[in-house]
């Protein structure tokens, strides 16, 4: 499994932005100029200007590293809830879609570069972390008796195999993951409904599917 702590806040794209600077065969984010080379995070707004001449070290490009997340956590006060959600629950990593770079996506998404797998990677699990907030807080889901969902599902953890669709009797008819969720929040949970399209409901599917990673999706099966 692929180490979590790096791709926190994005630093998985500072790690890359990092390579950029030491190899000049890696994937580039940086333009070079007779100033330096300027490298870039993934937000593709944050830089720093390495000068010419920097040593190709290991050393050398944490310091580049370190230098980016400094700028953009002070532009993101308030995100260490990524860091602290971590520490607190395993949240599954997505797929490395690094063998991606460069090979090309067909008409779709033409031939990524090291940058833009970064993001989607990170992004996508940044979704996830956020889904795992809601799923271990009895206040996100509006809870009136402190209960979340975690008390019934650790971890997301099914008590006994499922997957969606399926006819569930709780419902009388077929359903769907969120309509399931919406039960157990509406009943165990004892709060509020979410919309099918609430950030908070989409971020619980995404969790949800995330922890049950590797699981087949054969519907209807009980």
């Amino acid at each position: 499994m692929r180490s979590i702590t790096l791709s926190l806040l994005a630093l998985a794209a500072a790690a890359a932005a990092a390579v950029n600077a030491q190899s000049s065969s890696a994937t580039s984010s940086s333009a070079s100029t007779s100033g330096g080379k300027l490298v870039k995070l993934c937000d593709n707004q944050t830089t720093v200007r390495v000068p010419n001449g920097t040593p190709k070290t290991h050393a050398e490009g944490q310091k580049i590293s370190d230098a980016l997340m400094a700028q953009w956590e002070s532009k993101h006060p308030g995100n260490t809830w990524i860091a602290e959600e971590l520490q607190a629950h395993t949240v599954v990593p997505p797929e490395d879609n690094q063998h991606l770079v460069g090979s090309g996506q067909r008409s779709t998404y033409g031939a990524p570069t090291l940058q833009e797998v970064k993001l989607w990677d990170h992004e996508t699990y940044k979704f996830a972390v956020y889904g795992s907030t809601v799923f271990h807080s009895a206040g996100a889901l509006g809870s009136e008796i402190a209960v979340s969902c975690d008390m019934c599902h650790p971890n997301a953890a099914n008590t006994h195999p499922e997957t969606y669709p399926k006819f569930q009797p709780q419902l009388g008819r077929v359903v769907l993951l969120r309509d399931m969720i919406n039960w157990c929040i509406e009943h165990p949970v004892r709060g509020k409904v979410l919309d099918p399209d609430d950030p908070k409901m989409r971020a619980l599917e995404a969790y949800i599917l995330a922890q049950r990673k590797g699981v087949p999706l054969d519907y209807g099966k009980r």
